[in-house]
């Protein structure tokens, strides 16, 4: 069963886990038919692969430390740290310690990655 998404107006804690963070799943927190709010939690090891979404998207890091691997370089992410991505940007996710991100996707019609094809979709999320 899918979890509920917030609604506009709603407040949405995404204070850090602490703790809680070794048992977290990723869920997906709002979402509406142009934007969709997504806490990822990424375990040490836990990389996720090369991909890219259709419009400009952010990656805001909230606790522990993960590694933004584009074709320019890579931009480590603490706590606080926030990098926003151009649209079709290419990049990966590499962590080192337990982590959460909090990512927010532009969409079109509901949808953030329209073109289809290998590696062209949003991170995976429950809910």
């Amino acid at each position: 069963m899918a979890l509920p998404h917030a609604r506009p107006l709603d407040v949405i804690s995404v204070r850090p886990l602490g703790e809680a963070l070794a048992t977290a799943v990723s869920t997906s927190l709002l979402k509406t038919g142009r934007l969709q709010l997504l806490h990822l939690v990424l375990h040490a090891g836990q990389d996720m692969p090369e991909h890219h979404v259709d419009d400009e998207c952010t990656l805001h890091c909230l606790e522990g430390e993960v590694e933004v691997v584009t074709p320019g370089g890579t931009m480590p992410l603490g706590p606080g740290d926030l990098v926003a991505l151009p649209a079709r940007q290419r990049h990966a996710l590499r962590t080192r310690r337990d982590a959460t991100v909090l990512v927010t996707l532009l969409l079109d019609d509901g949808d953030a990655a329209r073109g289809g094809g290998s590696g062209s979709s949003a991170p995976a999320a429950r809910g």
